[in-house]
């Protein structure tokens, strides 16, 4: 797909994935921004970068926008959902239990892969599935239904925050079962029937610089 202008992510919004981590499910929707420069095509590979000792795939259901949306209702929101494609949350686990925020661990080059575009299904988005394997073995499944906060209102609600325009991606949250990746690992993410994301791992070439890695100090 094309480079979008902004991928807004949304954080523990199924609830099972919050208390594997240790969280509850907030009170309304956690938003984070993944920078365009993450996002690599299928077949590109995921680069494990040398400041984490542990990043995880998080297997999620992507919308696209397809209008201008600016304090929209839900019925205005889930008129505006142009595509459905898969996308893989890759994050430095590590990084973002140091840092506090999740800027670096969710903004490293390659952790965004995204799938292709497809239509999205006519009535209730909630049919969506989204499941992810790793070397072929099923690791995550989890229903739109399933989700906190379900697709329109995310929408909207984002809306009331940054104006979504058509190109943009909202990552609508990942279910249980996240995990670690390896150099060799082959990691997919599929939407079920709609869209499907599939890429290899492999350590990044470029080398630490001295101050890198996950620091014991906590950052003030």
């Amino acid at each position: 797909m094309t480079r979008p202008g902004k991928i807004v992510c949304v954080g523990r919004n199924y609830v099972a994935h919050a208390r594997e981590l240790g969280n509850e499910v907030p009170e309304r929707p956690l938003l984070f921004l993944k920078p365009p420069s993450a996002v690599i095509a299928p077949g590109d590979a995921i680069e494990l970068p040398p400041e984490s000792e542990r990043v995880e795939f998080e297997g999620e259901i992507g919308v696209v926008v397809g209008a201008r949306l600016r304090r929209a209702g839900r019925d205005e929101a889930r008129a505006a959902v142009r595509g459905i494609v898969a996308l893989n949350d890759v994050t430095a686990r590590d990084l973002q239990k140091s840092d506090g925020q999740w800027t670096r661990a969710k903004g490293f080059d390659t952790f965004c892969p995204v799938g292709p575009e497809a239509p999205p299904p006519p009535g209730d988005l909630g049919v969506l599935t989204v499941v992810t394997r790793v070397n072929g073995h099923e690791r995550q499944r989890g229903a739109a239904s399933q989700m906190a906060f379900d697709i329109p209102t995310l929408l909207s609600y984002i809306s009331a925050v940054m104006t979504l325009e058509p190109g943009d991606v909202v990552a609508t949250g990942t279910p249980a079962g996240v995990g670690p990746l390896a150099p060799g690992d082959v990691v997919e993410v599929e939407v079920v029937g709609y869209s499907t994301v599939r890429n290899p791992v492999r350590r990044s070439d470029v080398a630490a610089p001295p101050s890198a890695g996950n620091p014991h100090v906590h950052p003030g």
